[in-house]
């Protein structure tokens, strides 16, 4: 009983870290949008920016998401519990290399390097960064 409660509890807090990863990827987002704007890069740099760390942030709060999920199942392992994990693991991969193709413009089996959401925000960051200089 015990068990079972303290796993709500962190599968809560993972969720709700998964959430705040997608707000904050948007709130960092709009601001480096912005940022692209006012140093006159123009409207397309600019979408280009937001369209890319928008995607990445949602594609890391999945992965979160997916823990999430993950750690609910043990809780209570079950056969039916198990068959819904596997559905919504499979939704979000497929929802995953969907946004990964919108982001990148290849398939992921066709790409050198694999990258993360985390990375495709990181990069996003470092590139406006060293532009601002």
């Amino acid at each position: 009983m015990i068990t079972e409660s303290l796993f709500e509890v962190v599968v809560t807090v993972i969720e709700v870290i998964g959430v705040c990863v997608v707000v904050v990827g948007f709130v960092i987002a709009a601001v480096l949008a912005a940022r692209a704007l006012r140093r006159g890069a123009g409207g397309a740099a600019a979408f280009q920016t937001l369209r890319t760390t928008i995607g990445g942030s949602i594609l890391l709060g999945l992965e979160v998401f997916v823990a999430a999920d993950i750690i609910h199942t043990l809780s209570a392992p079950s056969l039916e519990d198990a068959a819904v994990l596997g559905l919504i693991v499979i939704i979000r991969t497929i929802l995953s290399m969907s946004i990964q193709i919108e982001i990148e413009g290849t398939l992921p089996w066709r790409r050198a390097l694999l990258t993360s959401g985390g990375e495709v925000v990181a990069k996003e960051i470092s590139r406006e960064a060293s532009a601002a200089k």
